[in-house]
């Protein structure tokens, strides 16, 4: 199942606050156990570039926008790294 499609389904409901973030999270586990493979780093901004030409208003489909934010922290800004140093 792709992205578009959950979001298309998700548009479709009326659930606000705790019920639509529920609905997000079936959403976002549909959408990983759908997948063909292993679901990677890669895998998450391809969904989120997919995601970004998804109109969304809902409240179910926007927490399903977030939810898959979450899902891999630090992949927010592609091309920035954070790094360290050593004294």
């Amino acid at each position: 199942m792709t992205v578009t499609r959950i979001v298309e389904g998700l548009e479709r409901s009326e659930a606000t606050g705790p019920a639509a973030q529920d609905a997000a999270r079936l959403g976002f586990l549909e959408w990983v156990f759908a997948h063909p493979g292993q679901v990677t780093a890669q895998t998450i901004r391809a969904a989120q570039a997919e995601l970004s030409a998804c109109p969304m208003s809902s409240d179910a489909a926007c927490a399903f926008a977030d939810v898959l934010r979450q899902a891999a922290p630090g992949l927010h800004a592609p091309g920035r790294r954070r790094v360290r140093r050593h004294s």
